[in-house]
């Protein structure tokens, strides 16, 4: 399926949209991507691919409104709802956290990041809204301390989505992550994802609602995005196609969550804003040209400009980047290189130099389910493109980079 809506200031080159097809399709043809949705809008022209099925052994064909668990791509929308509440002055960058999440109050930090969980010395300083914002609180996924006595402890409680358990309901994922030492100093090191599921407990305690209800009455309705949650209805369960971790080892397609009766088919202990939301091409189409409008949808604001100038501008400071740049250029065999961009944002990653066809000021994420959804101010350019191949192969991840590396040339 193919759909172009273009006038005289078209965005993109014929050639180029036919190229970018041809090399989407490829990698469906080649067995290792059952199916994919891709959007990519410029100005006034907005393109849309469906390549494919649902399974990969044959099944429904994706289609536009095909609805996708969106992983880490989760991160950059969910966190507009902090963003929120300091414009309206209801959170502040350096307030401490504590008086909303008492169980990180006190926090003790290990003396060395492989030494034992009761080697530690007290926090320099309290955890701020600025440490979370940033992913430098203190804790998170660190692929570089895998094994480590700590990253084994945050497995083991359950803190994180990708293991069979789900996670418990916030109160109690809450406890038992304030029984954990941090493995650094707050704002000391940049670590990934932690942060962004604790600013979802953040928000629903500030507000007094569900982090969802919360994002759906002030993002999700004001967007027009109908088919963004937590959980895919049973009325649009057949939407949803399979998710696949192929073997490392074998290649071979492995179920890693069904869509009738998986964990997306009903309404999770734990609303996620680190990995949680599912969606369509076309919702997060509208929030990310939400972001490259400014903040305004049509004629309605829905967040300030500078709320989204500091959401998509480098906040790390050199040595906090060193430890995102060793995530993914040294840990190329877990990451297939994705996450080399330089700099990160609020709940995203921005590009601050030029290393591959993108722009410097790119921003946007990519997640482990095989998404990636980015917008370019300077080409005034937005991509999604969703499958449904986890990470645990590098198939996506080659596909991710094609289609970035085709639609940059297809501009006109």
């Amino acid at each position: 399926m193919s759909i172009t809506l273009r006038d005289q200031h078209s965005g993109f080159s014929e050639a180029g949209l036919r190229r970018l097809r041809e090399v989407l399709a490829r990698h469906v043809e080649s067995g290792r991507i059952p199916g994919l949705v891709a959007l990519v809008s410029r100005g006034v022209e907005t393109h849309v691919e469906a390549i494919g099925t649902m399974r990969h052994n044959g099944g429904a064909p994706m289609r536009r409104d095909t609805i996708f668990r969106m992983a880490s791509t989760s991160k950059p929308v969910a966190v507009a709802a902090a963003m929120i509440l300091l414009d309206e002055c209801r959170l502040r960058l350096d307030d401490p956290v504590e008086q909303w999440l008492p169980e990180l109050a006190d926090r003790r930090v290990l003396k060395r990041i492989d030494g034992p969980l009761d080697d530690t010395v007290p926090a320099r300083r309290p955890i701020t809204v600025r440490d979370l914002l940033t992913s430098t609180f203190g804790l998170g996924m660190d692929m570089t301390s895998l094994g480590t006595p700590i990253m084994g402890a945050i497995f083991e409680q359950g803190l994180t989505p990708d293991l069979p358990e789900p996670m418990p309901e916030p109160d109690e994922w809450m406890r038992r992550l304030g029984t954990l030492p941090l493995m650094h100093q707050p704002g000391e090191r940049w670590q990934y994802h932690i942060s962004n599921d604790l600013l979802g407990v953040l928000v629903a305690r500030v507000t007094g609602q569900s982090f969802e209800e919360f994002l759906r009455e002030r993002i999700f309705e004001p967007l027009g995005m109908a088919d963004t949650g937590f959980h895919v209805p049973a009325d649009k369960i057949g939407r949803l196609p399979t998710l696949y971790a192929p073997d490392p080892r074998t290649g071979e397609f492995t179920v890693w969550d069904e869509a009738a009766g998986g964990r997306w088919s009903r309404p999770p202990a734990f609303q996620g804003g680190g990995g949680g939301l599912v969606s369509t091409v076309d919702d997060y189409h509208a929030y990310f040209r939400m972001l490259l409008n400014g903040g305004m949808h049509g004629t309605e604001r829905v967040l300030s400009r500078p709320a989204v100038e500091l959401m998509t501008t480098n906040s790390l400071t050199p040595e906090q980047q060193a430890a995102r740049t060793a995530m993914a250029r040294d840990n190329v065999h877990v990451s297939f290189g994705q996450g080399q961009h330089g700099g990160w944002g609020f709940g995203m990653a921005v590009r601050t130099h030029r290393g591959d066809y993108a722009s410097i000021g790119q921003f946007g994420w990519d997640g482990g389910s095989g998404t990636s959804t980015y917008a370019d101010p300077d080409s005034q350019l937005t991509g999604l493109l969703l499958t449904q191949v986890g990470m645990s192969v590098p198939s996506s991840a080659r596909l991710i980079h094609d289609f970035w590396t085709t639609l940059y040339q297809a501009i006109d």
